[in-house]
Formats: C-alpha cells, structure tokens, sequence
C-alpha cells in the first residue's frame, strides 16, 4: 500500500535534533527498522523518521493499523500520550504537549457536553458530537496538566508565558536547550525587538538579558520606600547654598553672643556705680 505522510501530523511533534536523527539513522542501518510504523488507515501517524531512513536506504519495514482512531483529534491525543511518556523530550516539549492535550479534551468535551433544551422541548438522550471519540479525562487545572506533563505547577505558568510572549527566536532557543525555561520566561517580559536582539547575539546574551529582568524586579524590593530628602540628593549649587547658610548662622551666633557680654559688662558697670554712689552717702 501506499503511505500517506500528512505534513501537519508530521509537524505536530518537535523534531529530532540533528545528533538525534544520526544516531536512529545509525541503529536501523545496524539492527534494522524494529518497531512497525503506526497508520490510520493509510496515513502514517508514528514512525516519520524511520520511515524516511528507510526509504532512503531500501530497508523493509512493518507497519500496524491503529483501529481506534475515530477522528484526527484522537490521532493527536496518541502522539501527545506516546511522546508524554518518552524520556527523550525535554521538560519544555513535555509542558507544551500536555497545554495542547488540554485544548484538545476542553474543545471535546465542550462538543459532547449536551445543551440545555428549550422550557417546551422533550429532553432526550444526546449523543457525543464525534461518535465512537472518547472523551478523556478534563485536564481543568494547572495541577492536572502539570501531572500529566511530570512538571510543577510553577513550571507550567512559565511556559504558559513563554507560548504567549515570547518571540519565535526565543521559543526556539528554549527548544534547543540553550536556555532554561526560567530565563526564557524571564527574557518573554521584554519588548519583542530586544528579544529578537537577544537571541541573535546567541545564548550568553540571553542568560544575560534574564539576569537583567531578574534584577530589576528585585531591586526596588531593596530600596526604602520613602522618598529621602530633596537636599540629600541636591547639587553642587544646592551643598554651597547650605554651606553659605550656616556661615552666616555662625556669624549672626556670633554677633548676638558678643552683644549678650557687652550688655552683661554694661550691667556690671551700672551695678558698681550703684554701690559707689550709694557707699558716698551714707553717714559715718
């Protein structure tokens, strides 16, 4: 028969790095293709890679029909559940894959989610909207979906981040394993022009750009929150304008001192004139 290779399934899980794809490349020219391609129908579901190193070198395969496929949403829920339980991708990969399932099984089960019938309307026994698709499991939180991905809860609302904002540069660098999924949600909070920058200069520019966004959200937890006086952060102007000032208190503290210890001579002086004058009449 003829196989069908659909580019979309093709795509729909990461590709092998180049190291990876030498390395099955080397193994089925030394043992041969030993697991059968997965079809549906005549479509080709698991085994892309495979099948390719095999066309290329003339290599027999077998291959296996899935009958359990009722619809091309349970084609994707098997990719997702094979590679969710491979130990080759990565954390990043495994997080993505279980966001995706969680579209997948709320769109299903939104469809088979019956609706409420009109006050005048019989209710009646409703079928699921895909017949013979059964509907998984809802993955309604952070934590099932982080189960489901064996990642924390914390490591799901990065990549949640990294989905939403981060530029395809980064998204790629994250992939690739150059950064972790911390930096890369850190380097997402920035404008995407300076993303893209980032990620051009290579991987030690963006540990460099995440360190950045890490400090500055730090650093106003550091800082007093008053405000510290205008004439604690004055200018040069400002520090001689204050310095001119105390000369003159000092000088005006001066004066008045010098004033008090004439007015206290003038009273002495009075004082002894006084007794002078008062010792001059008095009789003998």
């Amino acid at each position: 028969m003829d196989i069908v290779v659909n580019e979309e399934l093709k795509a729909y899980i990461d590709p092998l790095t180049a190291e990876e794809y030498d390395a099955l490349e080397r193994s089925i020219l030394a043992e041969g293709c030993r697991d059968a391609l997965v079809l549906w129908g005549d479509v080709l579901v698991d085994g892309h890679n495979r099948y390719g190193i095999c066309r290329k070198h003339g290599l027999p395969f077998q291959t296996v029909q899935n009958t359990q496929f009722k619809s091309i949403e349970d084609v994707y829920l098997w990719m997702i559940d094979q590679h969710l339980g491979r130990r080759s991708i990565s954390e990043f990969q495994r997080g993505v894959l279980a966001l995706r399932k969680r579209e997948i099984v709320a769109a299903r089960r939104a469809q088979a989610t019956p609706a409420s019938p009109a006050p005048d309307e019989p209710v009646t026994a409703t079928q699921p909207a895909i017949p013979g698709s059964a509907v998984p499991q809802p993955l309604d939180t952070r934590e099932a979906v982080a189960k489901a991905a064996r990642l924390s809860s914390s490591q799901v609302v990065l990549i949640e981040k990294i989905q939403k904002q981060a530029a395809p540069e980064v998204v790629a660098a994250v992939k690739a394993g150059e950064i972790s999924i911390n930096a890369a949600a850190a380097v997402a909070s920035l404008p995407a022009e300076e993303q893209v920058a980032a990620a051009a200069a290579g991987k030690e520019e963006l540990k460099q750009a995440a360190k950045r966004v890490r400090e500055s959200k730090r650093k106003p937890r550091s800082e007093p929150h008053a405000e510290p006086p205008q004439e604690a952060v004055g200018s040069e102007d400002t520090v001689e304008s204050l310095r001119q000032r105390v000369a003159a208190l000092t000088a005006e503290n001066l004066a008045l001192r010098q004033q008090v210890a004439a007015l206290q001579e003038q009273l002495l002086a009075h004082a002894d004139g006084a007794g002078q004058a008062a010792e001059a009449s008095a009789p003998f």
